[in-house]
C-alpha cells in the first residue's frame, strides 16, 4: 500500500536514508536527524513529501521523497524526485515501479531525478520505464558544505 508518510513513520525513513547513502558510498555526506526530516516534511511551510510502500506488518518497503516544481515552458507542475529507494528484501517485488507511478499520477507534467552514472541496475530500471537522460544539460550545485 502507498501512503504519505507520517511523523511515526520518521525513524525508518531516516533509516532508509542512511540505507541509501551507504549502497551510494555517501554515508560521510548524511548530517539529518530526525528533527530535521520531521521539520522538513511536517513543520511549518513544508514542501517535501514522502509517499511510502507500507507492507501491513510494520515495516516500509520503500519510499520516494520529492517536492513539486514547475516548468516554465511548459506552464504545468512537475516532480523532483530526491530518492527512492526499497530496502533490498523487497526489491524485485514491483514497489519502485508503484511508486513511480504514484508520483506520475500527481503531476500534470513530468517526473524528474537522478541517478549516479555507475548505478547500471537503476539505469536499466529507468530505461526500460521509457525515462532517459537529458542530453545538453549540466547539473551545477551552489552550498555551504556541512560542519
Amino acid at each position: 500500500m502507498i501512503r504519505p508518510a507520517t511523523e511515526a513513520d520518521v525513524p525508518e525513513l531516516l533509516a532508509m536514508i542512511r540505507e541509501l547513502a551507504e549502497f551510494e558510498h555517501l554515508s560521510d555526506q548524511v548530517v539529518i536527524t530526525e528533527e530535521n526530516l520531521v521539520g522538513a516534511l511536517f513543520g511549518p511551510g513544508a514542501v517535501v513529501h514522502d509517499s511510502v510502500v507500507d507492507t501491513g506488518s510494520g515495516e516500509l518497503a520503500a519510499h520516494a521523497l520529492w517536492f513539486r516544481t514547475f516548468s516554465t515552458f511548459l506552464g504545468k507542475t512537475g516532480i523532483w524526485l530526491e530518492d527512492i529507494f526499497v530496502r533490498e528484501e523487497y526489491r524485485h517485488q514491483g514497489h519502485a515501479r508503484a511508486l513511480l507511478d504514484h508520483l506520475h499520477d500527481q503531476t500534470e507534467g513530468r517526473v524528474e531525478w537522478e541517478v549516479l552514472e555507475w548505478n547500471a541496475p537503476a539505469i536499466d530500471f529507468y530505461e526500460l520505464l521509457g525515462a532517459h537522460p537529458l542530453s545538453g544539460w549540466t547539473r551545477y550545485r551552489w552550498y555551504d558544505a556541512p560542519t
